[in-house]
């Protein structure tokens, strides 16, 4: 049985930083190919950030050079540290795993940037 489990959420400032964890079991997490979403209010999930299972990232515009995206293959877990965070990062961040035709998703950690 396949869970992503995300964690780190919470309430922060803007241009405060917050780290997201997602431990992953029921799967050979080192082959799987990993992405952050997000979804806010009234809008669509979107993709935030994602790494490869060789390591390789990408980025939407609108994080680039504020969120990195990292792994640990021991630990079946995949972080996105939030640096810079900004009103518009308000959010639900949910996990991702994809290998194939095979998605995986967990239940989202919210993320709220606000004075």
């Amino acid at each position: 049985q396949v869970q992503l489990v995300e964690s780190g959420g919470g309430l922060v400032q803007p241009g405060g930083s917050l780290r997201l964890s997602c431990a992953a079991s029921g799967i050979l997490f080192r082959i799987y190919h990993m992405a952050w979403f997000r979804q806010a209010p009234q809008k669509g999930r979107e993709l935030v950030a994602a790494i490869t299972s060789t390591g390789n990232t990408n980025y939407s515009d609108s994080v680039k050079g504020r969120f990195t995206i990292s792994r640990d293959n021991a630990k079946n877990t995949v972080f996105l540290q939030m640096d810079s965070l900004k009103s518009e990062d308000t959010a639900v961040y949910y996990c991702n795993a994809r290998l194939n035709d095979f998605n995986a998703w967990g239940e989202g950690t919210l993320v709220t940037v606000s004075s």
